[in-house]
């Protein structure tokens, strides 16, 4: 049985870090409301980006652009969006299960058409990702790191522009992005999803018939091959926001998580400590009592 000085020990290193995981619950809380109101605002402007695709795509075929064109898969290029931190609970682990299991299907699917099985390279935006998929065997093509709490439009470019200038220049044949969808504080849900070659957006009945009174100048095949590499950087962003918001919910559940098993263990271990301690002063009493009754 440990001393009482040892559970004393024990009582105050637990509730050192208590303290520790408290005060990072809370960091965690005030950066996931700050994400949060991001991906709240972003939301409307890339749907309303979308509808303003879907009503250029509906005035041309998919030839159009190369960004529409479909090609035999043969190379995929995914980006999987993880965290550069620990303490997220198991944030970054579904999101790396999600790309496996994605990668997966892909592989039976090819086999069961009797094709070969798309190679599939990673970009990887965040160290977890980046070790994860590692020791899974996937080929890192691509590295990013440091999008820190607050990521702008302007960090993501450079990703975007490195996957779409690949998918024009025949290196993939299809690029998709592994994340994690912020539903709600307490519900994140890790998906994988094509960017490239871009979907053209479906028009209801009711747009597609207004959709002739549009005038597209100087020609809607010039402004969607303007809009086209822009929607892609923005369908990137919106994936990285919606990851920051569930990476910040994610760690402040984990810490308050972390908080409350630290009470609930400094509880057990002050109960110990009685215990032990009555347990204690009982011997002694024994022994004083038994050294009086020798002596008498």
């Amino acid at each position: 049985m440990p001393s009482l000085k040892e559970i004393r020990g024990r009582i105050g290193s637990i509730r050192n870090i208590a303290q520790i995981t408290r005060a990072m619950e809370m960091m965690a809380a005030s950066r996931m409301k700050r994400a949060q109101d991001a991906i709240v605002a972003a939301r409307p402007y890339s749907d309303e980006l979308r509808d303003a695709l879907s009503r250029v795509a509906a005035a041309v075929t998919e030839e159009a652009d190369p960004l529409l064109a479909r090609r035999p898969v043969r190379r995929i290029g995914l980006v999987v969006l993880t965290t550069d931190r620990s303490l997220a609970g198991a944030l970054d682990g579904n999101v790396v299960r999600a790309a496996l299991r994605w990668t997966s299907e892909r592989a039976d699917g090819a086999n069961g058409a009797n094709g070969d099985a798309p190679v599939v390279d990673a970009v990887t935006v965040g160290r977890k990702g980046r070790d994860g998929l590692r020791r899974a065997g996937i080929a890192i093509a691509a590295h990013f790191t440091n999008l820190g709490d607050r990521p702008a439009f302007s960090d993501v470019t450079p990703i975007a522009r490195l996957v779409t200038e690949d998918f024009l220049a025949g290196r993939y044949d299809e690029i998709a992005v592994a994340y994690t969808t912020f539903i709600s504080t307490l519900s994140q849900r890790a998906e994988v999803r094509r960017i490239l070659p871009v979907v053209q957006p479906e028009l209801e009945e009711e747009a597609r018939l207004s959709n002739a009174d549009y005038l597209f100048e100087p020609t809607p095949e010039l402004v969607l091959s303007q809009l086209l590499p822009h929607y892609v950087a923005v369908d990137l962003y919106r994936a990285v926001l919606e990851h920051n918001a569930s990476e910040q919910s994610a760690r402040m559940i984990a810490m308050r998580n972390a908080t409350e098993n630290a009470n609930e263990l400094i509880g057990d271990l002050s109960l110990v400590y009685n215990k032990t301690r009555q347990a204690t002063i009982t011997r002694e009493m024994i022994e004083i009592a038994s050294g009086a009754e020798a002596l008498g």
